[in-house]
């Protein structure tokens, strides 16, 4: 071969291997690159991937959410229309007797769950309060007669008992309500307007919402409040966490409460669960007083006021806006317009810090207050009472 073709040869081969790779990585490229753009094919759902925690936890807790119709007989004055003619009264006066007693059947409904395998159920004592006659329908259609163990007005809450007839029933798992942080999942369910099975979402709004504050001022609660709706019929029902584990029992206590909720945390149930089932009382020391949070900047703005009654110590504490009669602080010397600033030595600042301090108290212990009268100051021994009546 002549010298001078070797070079060119040389070359002709060079481009043509250059060709023929990439011939060869384009056709790579056109091949892999539409596989690349397509989407991958997803398994097809299955029925564990398409329910949520919610459903989850329904089905975790439902079996032991139950029904609870009440029934109980009232006696009223009926109206005869002969005595009530004016024509009649006017020869027999208004002392003549007008009314007859006439019986009547009140039903009510609510809801409960079950928190012992033996048939105890927790509801409210508002659900069952002076009832006759308790029905408790379970989750699978069963009516079963419900005996009330006992109940207790001031926290609400009360023990329900239905005979199994030797059979463990579902047990609705408890949770731990300190453990709740706002915007935490809340699931209710119970019965509500007489709707079984019902079951709203929502999320924790606050927590410790006072009682006096919701507006229900006999009661001596601190709440957890969801914007899930609870409604009449889902009082003593369950307030679930996203585990399915219960964090409250809900409480239809504001009639005109539009969008906001309230439950019982689950550890104040705990508490006196056991003394309810077992028919005892609860114990709930009081003084007798009606009060309000006091600061020195309120108490200058009532002083500074031409019209004010009375004037107040610019101080922090509690302020006494009322002395009930027959009372451990009436028997005391407390007085309207009295300032705690301290009991036992310890500082209060607040009125809720004041209830919960009487509240962890002993019945029949005696606390020292620390009392602002005018410009006095002075030492006040209360000793506590069981607080009987809670209307």
């Amino acid at each position: 071969m002549p010298k001078k073709l070797a070079p060119f040869l040389h070359k002709i081969l060079t481009y043509g291997l250059a060709i023929l790779v990439t011939s060869f990585l384009t056709v790579g490229v056109l091949q892999v690159s539409p596989s690349q753009a397509e989407p991958i094919a997803a398994p097809p759902p299955t029925r564990e991937t398409v329910h949520s925690f919610v459903t989850a936890a329904v089905n975790r807790v439902g079996p032991a959410v139950v029904r609870i119709d009440t029934e109980r007989t009232v006696t009223t004055r009926q109206i005869d229309p002969f005595f009530d003619d004016p024509f009649f009264r006017r020869f027999f006066g208004d002392e003549f007797p007008q009314r007859s007693p006439m019986p009547q059947r009140l039903r009510g409904e609510g809801s409960g769950f079950i928190i012992d395998k033996s048939g105890i159920i927790l509801t409210n004592a508002h659900v069952v309060d002076s009832a006759d006659k308790v029905t408790v329908t379970l989750k699978d259609g069963r009516q079963l007669e419900g005996r009330v163990q006992g109940a207790d007005e001031v926290t609400d809450l009360a023990v329900v008992k239905i005979n199994t007839g030797g059979k463990d029933l579902p047990v609705a798992p408890l949770g731990d309500s300190s453990a709740v942080q706002v915007g935490d999942w809340a699931i209710a369910v119970g019965n509500p307007l007489g709707l079984d099975n019902t079951v709203t979402l929502g999320i924790i709004s606050t927590l410790r919402r006072s009682s006096t504050e919701v507006g229900v001022p006999n009661k001596r609660l601190d709440f957890i409040q969801t914007d899930a709706a609870i409604n009449p019929g889902n009082s003593g029902g369950p307030l679930l966490n996203a585990a399915g584990e219960v964090i409250g029992i809900n409480t239809a206590i504001r009639a005109d409460a539009m969008g906001i909720g309230f439950a019982i945390p689950i550890n104040k149930a705990k508490e006196i669960s056991a003394k309810l089932v077992r028919g005892e009382s609860v114990a709930h020391p009081y003084l007798g007083i009606q009060m309000t949070t006091l600061t020195p900047q309120q108490a200058k703005e009532n002083n500074d006021d031409p019209n004010s009654a009375f004037t107040i110590p610019e101080v922090q504490g509690v302020l006494v806006v009322r002395v009930l009669p027959n009372t451990p602080a009436a028997s005391a010397g407390l007085r309207r317009g009295d300032v705690i600033v301290q009991i036992d030595g310890q500082p209060v600042t607040s009125a809720d810090q004041l209830q919960n301090m009487v509240e962890r108290s002993l019945v029949g212990q005696q606390l020292q207050l620390t009392v602002q009268r005018g410009n006095q100051t002075s030492q006040i021994a209360v000793r506590t009472a069981q607080l009987e009546n809670v209307n």
